[in-house]
C-alpha cells in the first residue's frame, strides 16, 4: 500500500477532467484502502465511473464536493474576459464579439 501526500489547491484545479481514483483519494487527503472501500459500498462522496478494471471521476464533481467549483468557474470566467495576458494580443484590445446577423 502507497500514502500518497494530499493534494495542493493548484494540483488539484490542474487534475484532468476524469481523475484516476488515486488521484481523487489525493484531492480528499483519504488513503487507497479507505478510498477503494468506500467505492466497493457505495459510500465514496461522488460519483466513480469504471473503465475496466479502472475508477474515474469527474472533476467537476469532485471539485464540487470539495467547494471549489465556484472559485474555479470565476478564475475560468476572468481569464476569458481579459485579453491582457495573451500573447501577441495588444493589452487593452477587445475582446472578440459574435456578428450581428440579420433576418
Amino acid at each position: 500500500m502507497t500514502t500518497s501526500a494530499p493534494l495542493t489547491l493548484a494540483q488539484v484545479v490542474a487534475l484532468p477532467a476524469m481523475p484516476s481514483a488515486r488521484q481523487a483519494f489525493a484531492a480528499l487527503n483519504i488513503g487507497e484502502t479507505l478510498g477503494y472501500e468506500l467505492i466497493s459500498s457505495g459510500e465514496f462522496p461522488v460519483e466513480v465511473v469504471r473503465f475496466g478494471r479502472s475508477f474515474r471521476v469527474r472533476k467537476a464533481e469532485l471539485l464540487a464536493y470539495l467547494g471549489l467549483a465556484q472559485m474555479v468557474a470565476a478564475e475560468v470566467q476572468s481569464a476569458t474576459t481579459t485579453n491582457d495576458d495573451a500573447p501577441g494580443v495588444q493589452p487593452g484590445a477587445p475582446t472578440e464579439q459574435p456578428a450581428p446577423t440579420s433576418k
